[in-house]
């Protein structure tokens, strides 16, 4: 099976990773810079090709979930605008020098960072992800091909030539930025499996099912997470106003996103003192409760449901969190790392002690204490945005931004040296 349309996308990827590995930190700046100035200047026209996406959406009956995700208003945009702005603060990762030696023969070994290369990202409703990814892949060296999800096409289209403009204005190859206009899904088939020739790495973002196709399908090596089931373990030496807070926020604040808890561990100690008045909060707030036995025993509530083995492996992103009563911070650990998906786990505790043990044997990408799990995102790391959070052991780990977006090679500098 061949498809020139999409082998066009890949060559002309190929092709431009090569002059922009070529561009400084001051040419990179500036494309950013006439972008943002492009998105703020024709918010008019970014919200009215989101309506006719959000039209379409209403039309086929999309979930409110999605929906949500899709919409865009002007207090978004400006938040998109504000990501470019903080990724042009960020030092350019490429080019750089991280390690010199040299050796007894006199050779001197640098570690050289460049580029990854052509990066592929397809993913789901979120039309802020389009001007993230490419502005992160452009500022790290990366060409990239865009695959959003057809209930975004047209906001995505419309913010990508904004970037494909500002790329032109400075002569610097469009096809750095390249989307893929057509919605079949045979296209992200062949993307995956026929395309190694010119896709370095590809990254997913979206649900489950999209995630698991990509890792189950690919070809190419890809980066990124199956599922965010997260943790918040509440210690015995746990604060119980922080512990109210932090579970909440953790759970609540957004329920559909990848750091959202899914699972409340407590310690047996705190059940007279934490578990009711923190299940009282969530019950409040809208949240559905499913314990185990300890928890349905001492919280006396009829909308509380008794928990299954199934459960404790359920990613909910939803109104919904299991509880379950541990006997301290190693049982807490065990149930994490056997049911969690090494993402986004949390600790609540004044022991630094227990604190550390939790923060080290923990096997997840990021482990917080005390702080809630939704801190899980690129932008509150600091990154500017994210392409995706990865829970790989190799590399990268975690939110995904510049720094995680090249690699690098040894530059060698000898004088005639030969190996006897």
């Amino acid at each position: 099976m061949s498809n020139s349309y999409l082998d066009k996308i890949g060559l002309n990827a190929l092709n431009a990773s090569k002059d922009l590995s070529l561009l400084n930190e001051r040419k990179k700046n500036k494309v950013l810079t006439d972008f943002y100035k492009n998105l703020k200047s024709n918010k008019k026209k970014i919200l009215n090709a989101n309506k006719i996406d959000i039209s379409k959406a209403n039309r086929k009956g999309l979930s409110q979930n999605l929906i949500d995700r899709l919409i865009l208003n002007d207090s978004k945009i400006n938040h998109i605008i504000k990501s470019v702005q903080e990724i042009i603060k960020l030092k350019d990762p490429t080019q750089r020098i991280i390690a010199k030696w040299k050796r007894p023969n006199g050779m001197v070994i640098n570690k050289y960072t460049v580029p990854i290369g052509v990066i592929g990202v397809i993913y789901e409703s979120r039309p802020n992800v389009t001007s993230d990814v490419a502005t992160l892949c452009f500022k790290s060296g990366n060409a990239v091909i865009l695959r959003g999800g057809s209930e975004a096409i047209q906001t995505n289209k419309i913010i990508s030539e904004y970037f494909r403009k500002s790329l032109r204005k400075n002569n610097i190859n469009e096809n750095c930025v390249q989307l893929i206009n057509n919605t079949n899904r045979k296209f992200v088939d062949y993307m995956l499996s026929k395309m190694e020739k010119f896709i370095d790495v590809i990254i997913p973002r979206g649900g489950k099912n999209l995630v698991k196709k990509v890792q189950t399908m690919s070809n190419v090596p890809t980066i990124g997470h199956l599922e965010g089931l997260c943790h918040v373990y509440i210690d015995k030496f746990a604060d119980l106003n922080m512990a109210k807070k932090i579970t909440l926020n953790a759970k609540m604040r957004n329920t559909s996103v990848c750091g959202a808890a899914e699972t409340l561990l407590i310690h047996k100690a705190c059940i007279k003192t934490h578990l009711k008045p923190i299940l009282q909060l969530l019950n409040i707030s809208g949240c559905k409760i499913i314990g185990d036995k300890i928890t349905k025993r001492n919280y006396i509530n009829s909308n509380i449901s008794l928990a299954k083995e199934k459960d404790w492996k359920t990613e909910y992103l939803d109104s919904i969190i299991s509880v379950k009563v541990v006997s301290g911070v190693d049982e807490a650990i065990d149930h994490i790392n056997k049911y969690g998906t090494r993402h986004t786990d949390s600790i609540v505790t004044n022991n630094k002690k227990n604190a550390m043990l939790f923060l080290s044997k923990v096997n997840s990408a990021i482990v917080l204490h005390n702080a809630s799990t939704q801190f899980a995102d690129g932008n509150e790391f600091g990154f500017g945005a994210e392409v995706g959070i990865s829970t790989n052991k190799l590399h990268p780990r975690g939110p995904v931004g510049l720094e995680q977006l090249v690699t690098y090679k040894y530059l060698v500098k000898g004088n005639g040296q030969i190996r006897p």
